[in-house]
């Protein structure tokens, strides 16, 4: 079979015409492209030939196959001086056409562009930054302004919203934050233990795990875990509120979204995590006790009046303080990509991974801060 017989082309001759019958169903999921080679051919070897016509009678079924065919013949037939006459084609085909010839293709539109200076992507990218700088700080306005209103007690939230998100974010999370807390506290003794056991020290895995997770693990980790947990939760349901322009809609009624969806999550979240710290801090000494017990046959007795020893009041204070702190931040974080999220369902999957990103990065940081500070206070 021909190349021009399975594209359902046939070219005949009448006079100084050459036909192009088109049969069956031009389609491009079932025949691809078309094949414009038999009628270049067929001009090459006929000089004679002054004008393309189409023979459509046959056709079946077409889509912009065809149109893409009759436009590179007509490129061909331009460059030999051809005249291509489309009166044989289908209606909507030569509205196509027409249309296509219309607003002919500018000679730069197929140009590559230039590369963007490095000084105009920098200064893209400040202005970038200085304007996402912007945002944030107009949020931490509003919700300050927001927390002023609740401490007045002329905030406008539902209470059984906040007792909900209270519940989200402190009962619904103990398994994940036990799991966690005492994984960590038994890889914290099991590594203290491997290098004690050396210089017969291994008592003092007690002080490592204690000191350790009471004063910078406990926080930290059920912060993390909170940002993936609950951080995420908060920008996904926020992001869903801005595409059903529930958030829209609140603002319409002269309801401040901040007063009504942001300051409750922020206070739940600030109200629990201390507790879970300390709950993680249990959890953490206990995986500890369960590596110095099992593994080094330290007396459980001993074990926890060595860790009493070693924790001071302050260190526990203070790794509760820090708890609050980055329970604030890591609703700030789920809150803020919320509200910034698009209205497309995959603009909420994107806010739910930059607030666990941004909650994560606010945390070291405010971890890196509060050891100089604590550090300088020698506490």
């Amino acid at each position: 079979m021909s190349e021009a017989a399975a594209a359902g082309l046939a070219l005949r001759c009448e006079g100084d015409t050459l036909i192009v019958a088109l049969a069956g169903s031009w389609r491009l999921q079932e025949r691809g492209l078309p094949p414009t080679g038999p009628v270049v051919g067929a001009l090459a070897a006929a000089p004679a030939i002054r004008r393309l016509a189409f023979d459509t009678g046959a056709l079946r079924a077409w889509d912009s196959a065809v149109v893409t065919f009759v436009t590179a013949l007509a490129a061909v037939c331009a460059a030999r001086g051809v005249v291509l006459d489309p009166a044989g084609l289908p209606a909507g085909a030569r509205r196509l056409l027409a249309l296509a010839a219309a607003v002919p293709e500018q000679a730069a539109a197929r140009r590559p562009a230039a590369p963007e200076p490095v000084l105009a992507r920098l200064g893209r990218r400040a202005l970038a930054a200085a304007a996402a700088g912007g945002e944030v700080l107009r949020f931490v306005g509003e919700t300050t302004r927001s927390v002023g209103r609740l401490l007045r007690g002329r905030a406008r939230f539902r209470p059984v919203d906040l007792l909900l998100l209270v519940q989200q974010v402190g009962a619904d999370a103990l398994p994940i934050v036990s799991l966690i807390s005492f994984l960590v506290g038994a890889i914290l003794a099991f590594v203290g233990a491997v290098q004690l056991q050396q210089f017969g020290a291994q008592i003092y895995v007690a002080n490592l795990v204690g000191i350790a997770v009471v004063r910078e693990m406990g926080a930290m980790m059920t912060a993390i875990v909170m940002a993936g947990r609950s951080g995420a939760a908060f920008a996904a349901q926020l992001g869903s509120m801005t595409v059903t322009q529930e958030i829209d809609a609140l603002a319409t009624m002269g309801i401040s979204p901040h007063e009504f969806l942001v300051l409750p999550r922020i206070v739940a979240l600030s109200l629990m995590m201390p507790l879970l710290c300390l709950y993680s801090d249990l959890l953490g000494v206990l995986g500890g006790a369960a590596v110095g017990v099992g593994m080094l046959h330290l007396a459980p007795v001993l074990y926890f009046q060595q860790t009493t020893g070693a924790v001071a009041l302050g260190d526990l204070a203070g790794g509760v303080f820090k708890a609050w702190v980055y329970g604030v931040l890591v609703a700030l974080a789920g809150c803020l990509r919320g509200m910034q999220s698009g209205k497309s369902s995959a603009a909420v999957g994107e806010a739910a991974t930059a607030a666990v990103v941004t909650s994560i990065v606010w945390i070291i940081c405010a971890c890196g801060l509060f050891a100089v500070v604590f550090w300088v206070l020698g506490i």
